[in-house]
């Protein structure tokens, strides 16, 4: 049988697997970006932008992307797509060495809000950034580290010791039940570097004594899949938000040139509340639509030209939705139930956890039919607390017009989530028609 499931989708499947972390999320864009001809910009340096250029500036685990309208920001404004490139997981402590029992493990701790019992038996990995110290009179160096095999794991205790598991569910400790197993705690780590460094070290191809510090996380070590009886289901981690990167630089490679200058950020820290240089909060957003504003406006208009810009621009942040559970169908709002494979959600929250209003809602609407998208709704049960999105966060700060929209999935925050094959193409489809004014 002939394979049903969309080019779209099985390319954001590679692309998640080439990112195990924030850090590698960026490195795939900006390879991808870099590969379309868009031109890397340093921060730091003038920007020689151009009206029709295609450009980037990246930092860490944020990225910036913009194609410049053929008209100035001020006359024909600005159209943003934002999503987040970071997931819930574990992340490992700056002293990671624990031995006990006889075993080594690592000190790890939760980062967003983690479905801890997830990671329970599962073959992990290692990925993220690492410092080591420079040669050649350099201070320290940044490089990317990915350990795709699976040496980590967290057993689960065996039912035979923990009889109240039936009758009192599972019950974590983060501090306690959640390091991972590396190995036997041998006598070769007891004196020298620990296991960690030895094992990045190894990784990066340096003497383990040059590994200075680190952000690393745990990863799955499975790579994504199409399932279900059709094909019509994807397996994958970190589905919540990177479907919605991918989807996010599907369109603006798609879109071609418009009157509007059209922009993607995918930010770092949304889990954990997106309050840092990387996250939707800091500045790196605003700074470069100051940049370009100014960068057209004639010199007596320059402090005015970003408040025109924003007048005429709209964002679209885009962040996961909830799909109606087969087995929990009573924690959902009885009208307003997405199903996978359903078309794009609006999400809606009158309490502004997410940004969309009735203007914003319409122009989405609109868009899809364009295109003919089918569209879904989500709003939370009134009993039941609202989650966010950067929706909120980049509306206040930029003043810039928002909707809230998401591809609908089960298993969010899980070390494996699910999603529909059908609503990722639909989903580019409708950010494409978004950028192109």
């Amino acid at each position: 049988m002939a394979s049903t499931v969309p080019q779209e989708t099985r390319d954001l499947l590679a692309y998640i697997d080439a990112s195990p972390t924030p850090y590698h999320c960026v490195a795939e864009t900006a390879r991808q970006l870099d590969a379309a001809g868009f031109m890397r910009l340093a921060e730091g340096e003038a920007w020689p932008v151009e009206l029709g250029g295609a450009y980037y500036v990246a930092r860490g685990g944020n990225v910036i992307a913009f194609r410049v309208g053929t008209k100035a920001p001020a006359e024909a404004g600005f159209r943003l797509l934002g999503a987040h490139t970071d997931s819930p997981n574990l992340r490992v402590k700056p002293e990671p060495d624990v031995r006990k029992a006889g075993y080594a493990g690592l000190a790890v701790e939760t980062y967003g809000g983690i479905l801890d019992y997830t990671w329970l038996d599962r073959d992990l990995g290692l990925a993220g950034r690492v410092a080591v110290a420079g040669e050649g009179g350099d201070r320290f160096e940044t490089r990317l580290v990915d350990v795709r095999r699976p040496i980590l794991r967290i057993p689960s205790l065996a039912i035979h010791l923990n009889r109240g598991y039936k009758d009192d569910g599972l019950k974590l400790n983060a501090q306690q039940h959640l390091p991972p197993m590396l190995g036997l705690a041998g006598a070769k780590d007891k004196d020298g570097p620990g296991a960690l460094r030895r094992l990045v070290g190894e990784a990066l191809g340096v003497d383990a004594g040059r590994v200075l510090s680190w952000d690393l996380a745990l990863c799955d070590t499975v790579p994504c899949a199409v399932g279900g009886i059709d094909e019509e289901l994807v397996f994958a981690p970190r589905l919540d938000n990177q479907a919605s990167c991918h989807a996010s630089l599907a369109a603006l490679l798609a879109a071609g040139e418009a009157a509007v200058t059209q922009v993607i950020g995918l930010y770092d820290h949304e889990e954990v509340g997106s309050g840092s240089t990387e996250g939707a909060d800091g500045p790196l957003m605003e700074w470069t639509l100051r940049r370009l504003a100014a960068a057209f406006a004639p010199e007596r208009a320059e402090t005015e030209s970003l408040a025109r810009a924003v007048s005429r621009s709209f964002q679209v942040s885009a962040d996961m939705a909830h799909a109606v559970h087969p087995n929990y169908e009573d924690r959902h709002e009885s009208g307003h139930k997405p199903m996978l494979n359903g078309g794009p959600v609006i999400k809606i929250n009158v309490n502004q956890r997410y940004a969309t209003s009735s203007e914003g809602a319409a122009l989405f609407e609109a868009l899809a039919r364009e295109v003919e998208v089918p569209l879904q709704k989500f709003v939370n049960r009134t009993d039941l607390a609202c989650g966010t999105t950067i929706g909120p966060i980049t509306a206040a700060k930029l003043g810039i017009r928002t909707v809230d929209v998401g591809n609908p999935m089960l298993s969010m925050h899980s070390i494996r989530e699910q999603a529909g094959t059908l609503d990722h193409p639909r989903m580019i489809a409708v950010m494409t028609r978004f950028l192109q004014g």
